[in-house]
């Protein structure tokens, strides 16, 4: 498949007074046509502040692109300004925002917020653009249309806002689309309606998607492949089946084994001891060795290159190298992926019959 965005070496960083936050540190990876790419990880690890980039929304000043490429359609998006930036926001790539509130204008009524996209980059008019604005809220879900988009955003419940922001984002058929976690402010019955409308919207537009979230049970559902983010980069990188049946890297372990479990009603949660570095001093090796429990001497002094694991599977830890002991995933993380394989066994089954 051909690629449709590749990020080589992105560093952002923030001037602050306290000094230079390096909020992303060497991001690389690509994203193919028709291909869903899920960016995981906790809170600060950068990945909004990734995503953000890719469509030159960090605000400058504080915020710079200090180093790095961001080839999309082989054009630098890195090196564009803001007039280049404006004819392809929107229109060749669009964002879906968590807070579906905060992403509409509640002054305007809904179906004027969407035809603005369409008369500035399809070069509809104002009928043309209505008509359009109708077939796009049938299309995500939203009952008599012609009605609906009269009225102003306070008027819709949580989930058919967020309905209109995805109307938004899809309005001039974008080849990528970055949801940074759309779902978190919705309850989980909402939450699985707006994911199966984005997976059939994506078959039928063939677009490629980057999905933000830390929510790992999403992430099954939803991705091609997984980036796992820490301390702004990117410490494992692989198919579902890679990270979720194979996880090499340390923090990936303490992600999926952290997660809530529905056959084990006795077991203790698991935390991740620890939080997260202060990236205004970056430390030196491995970011995540002072929360590892499995980290030895050389993960204190260098930082550890990516190691291949398979053609599809890449991470970064020091327990790879050939010199390195061998560990397992605790037991916790084994009971995960065991049960996620049962349950994965059990949907395939249930699709047979």
């Amino acid at each position: 498949m051909e690629k449709l965005l590749e990020v080589n070496n992105l560093h952002v960083s923030f001037d602050t007074y306290g000094g230079e936050v390096q909020a992303v540190r060497g991001v690389t990876f690509d994203l193919k046509r028709g291909e869903t790419l899920a960016i995981v990880g906790e809170s600060g690890s950068g990945k909004s502040v990734t995503t953000k980039a890719l469509m030159q929304l960090i605000p400058k000043p504080p915020g710079r692109i200090k180093e790095g490429e961001i080839l999309f359609e082989g054009r630098d998006i890195a090196k564009m300004n803001e007039k280049q930036m404006q004819k392809i926001r929107g229109k060749e790539m669009s964002m879906i925002f968590q807070d579906p509130m905060t992403s509409l204008n509640p002054t305007m009524k809904v179906g004027n917020q969407i035809m603005e996209g369409l008369i500035k980059h399809q070069k509809m008019n104002k009928s043309q653009a209505r008509k359009r604005v109708v077939e796009l809220l049938e299309l995500v879900g939203i009952p008599d249309p012609e009605n609906r988009i009269k009225q102003y955003p306070h008027q819709f419940s949580g989930g058919m806002r967020q309905r209109v922001v995805v109307a938004i984002a899809l309005a001039c058929n974008p080849k990528l689309l970055i949801a940074d976690e759309p779902t978190t402010a919705l309850d989980v019955t909402i939450q699985a309606q707006i994911l199966e409308l984005m997976k059939d919207i994506q078959k039928k537009t063939d677009s490629a998607t980057i999905f933000i979230t830390h929510d790992l049970g999403v992430v099954a559902n939803v991705a091609d492949r997984v980036a796992v983010m820490y301390a702004g980069k990117i410490v494992e990188v692989g198919t579902v089946d890679d990270i979720f049946y194979n996880p090499k890297h340390p923090y990936t372990w303490g992600l999926l084994g952290s997660m809530p479990s529905l056959d084990s009603e006795d077991e203790e949660l698991y935390a991740i001891p620890g939080s997260p570095p202060d990236l205004l001093d970056p430390p030196k090796g491995d970011a995540f060795a002072a929360r590892n429990d499995y980290a030895m001497k050389i993960d204190l002094e260098e930082e550890p290159p990516m190691f291949k694991v398979s053609d599809t599977h890449y991470a970064a830890t020091w327990l790879l190298h050939e010199n390195a002991p061998d560990m397992d995933p605790p037991e916790m993380v084994k009971k995960r992926m065991k049960g996620m394989a049962n349950m994965s066994s059990s949907s395939s089954e249930g699709d047979r019959v």
